[in-house]
C-alpha cells in the first residue's frame, strides 16, 4: 500500500519487518556472554533453563500489555505517546526525550563496540587509536545514508540483518549439537559443582533472572513504527509477540547448545561461553567466528536505533514539544532532521566519550527512563 499516514510518515510495513524489528533490537552480544553469568549463579542445566523460561514468559506478558496499547494508539513516538496519553503533555515530553537521549547514547556505545571490534582485525602494527573512532563515525554514516533512502531501505535492511543474525546463531547452536556430549567429560575431570541452597539459591536466581531479563531487553523495537504499519491492529501484537516468542526459542536453544558442549563448571566460569563452544567447533578460528557472529548482532541493532530513534523526535515535533522542522519527512518516509539530529549526536558522542563513560550514561538513562515514566 502506498497510503500515507496522517502526520506524512508511509504506512507500509508489515509483519515481516515488525518480527525483524524486535528480533534485531533484542538479540545483541549479550547473549554470547550472559550464559556464563547465568550459570554461575544457579549452577544446573534445569534451573539455567528455566531462569531463561522465566526471563520469555516475563518479556512476553509486557509484549501482550504493550500490543494492546500499540494497536489502540498506533502513533509514531514510541514511550512518549503512552506516557503523554497517561500523564500529560509534560510527563510525555520527559519521557520522549529521555528515551531519545538513551537511545543516541545506546548508538554511539554500540557503534564504538564495532570500532573496536573491527579495529582488532587490523594489523598491530598499522592499528592507531583513532581508527576505532573513524570506523564507529563511518559505520553511523552508512546506516544514516541506507535510512536517508527512506522507510523501504530502512525496513528491507532490518529484515536482512535480523535474518542473518538468527541464521548465523542457530547454526552455531546446531552445529554445537553436533559434538559430543560434555557430561562424560565432565564426570571424569571436572570438579564437583555446588549447587545452591535455601537463600543462596533464593540470591542466585535473582541475579541470574536480572541478567536474564536484561538480555530480552529491546523486543518492544516496533512500537517506534506503529504508525508505519499498513495494518496496525493486526501487525502490531503479531510483531511483539512473534518477536518475544522466537527470540525465547533462540536463547533456549543457544542455552541448550552450550550446556550440551561445555561442562557447567566450564560455562559457569567462562567470561564469552558462546567464544569457547566455537573453539570446540573451529578450533583457532573459534574466536574470529564469534567476533563475526556478534558483528552482525551489533550492526543489526545500530539499524535499528538509527532508523527508531528519529520517530521520538518526530512525535514529539508534531505535537509542538519539539521544533517543527524535526517532523519534516522527505519521500521516502524519513523524518531527515530528526535523524541527521541523531546521527550527529551519535557521532558527536562517539568523538568525547570512551567506552566506559558511554555504558555508565546509558545505564543510568536506562534506569532512570522506566521511573520517570
Amino acid at each position: 500500500p502506498e497510503e500515507r499516514s496522517s502526520g506524512g510518515l508511509l504506512s507500509v510495513l508489515g509483519v515481516a519487518f515488525g518480527l525483524a524489528g524486535s528480533v534485531g533490537g533484542t538479540i545483541g552480544a549479550g547473549i554470547l556472554r550472559t550464559p556464563g553469568l547465568v550459570a554461575a549463579q544457579l549452577a544446573t542445566a534445569p534451573l539455567v533453563l528455566a531462569a531463561w523460561l522465566i526471563g520469555g514468559l516475563y518479556a512476553l506478558l509486557g509484549a501482550i500489555c504493550i500490543a494492546e496499547l500499540a494497536a489502540s494508539l498506533p502513533r509514531a513516538g514510541g514511550w512518549y505517546v503512552y506516557a503523554e496519553q497517561a500523564f500529560g503533555r509534560r510527563a510525555g515530553w520527559l519521557v520522549g526525550w529521555t528515551d531519545w537521549l538513551a537511545h543516541c547514547i545506546g548508538l554511539a556505545w554500540v557503534a564504538t563496540t564495532v570500532g573496536e571490534l573491527l579495529v582488532e582485525w587490523i594489523p598491530a602494527q598499522a592499528a592507531a587509536p583513532w581508527e576505532g573512532q573513524v570506523i564507529a563515525l563511518a559505520v553511523l554514516i552508512l546506516f544514516s545514508a541506507i535510512q536517508w533512502l527512506g522507510v523501504r531501505a530502512g525496513g528491507a535492511s532490518q529484515e536482512l540483518l535480523s535474518l542473518v543474525k538468527a541464521v548465523a546463531f542457530l547454526g552455531l547452536a546446531a552445529a554445537s549439537f553436533l559434538l559430543p556430549s560434555s557430561a562424560p567429560q565432565a564426570a571424569a575431570s571436572e570438579p564437583t559443582v555446588v549447587i545452591p541452597q535455601g537463600s543462596a539459591l533464593w540470591l542466585g536466581a535473582v541475579l541470574a533472572l536480572k541478567s536474564v531479563i536484561t538480555t530480552f531487553d529491546g523486543w518492544a523495537s516496533p512500537v517506534y513504527f506503529a504508525e508505519e504499519f499498513s495494518e496496525p491492529a493486526r501487525d502490531l501484537p503479531r510483531s511483539l509477540i512473534g518477536g518475544v516468542l522466537a527470540v525465547l526459542a533462540l536463547y533456549l536453544l543457544i542455552n541448550g547448545a552450550l550446556l550440551h558442549v561445555l561442562p557447567m563448571q566450564t560455562l559457569s566460569q567462562a567470561t564469552l561461553p558462546a567464544a569457547d563452544a566455537a573453539r570446540r567447533l573451529m578450533g583457532g578460528y573459534g574466536a574470529q567466528l564469534i567476533a563475526a557472529v556478534a558483528l552482525v548482532s551489533l550492526l543489526g541493532l545500530i539499524n535499528t536505533v538509527v532508523m527508531a530513534a528519529p520517530r521520538i523526535l518526530f512525535g514529539l515535533s508534531r505535537d509542538r514539544l519539539m521544533p517543527a522542522v524535526l517532523s519534516q519527512v522527505n519521500q521516502g518516509g524519513t523524518p531527515v532532521a530528526a535523524l541527521l539530529l541523531t546521527s550527529g549526536s551519535a557521532a558527536v558522542l562517539v568523538l568525547v566519550g570512551s567506552f566506559d563513560h558511554l555504558l555508565g550514561m546509558g545505564a543510568f538513562l536506562y534506569v532512570g527512563l522506566p521511573l520517570s515514566g
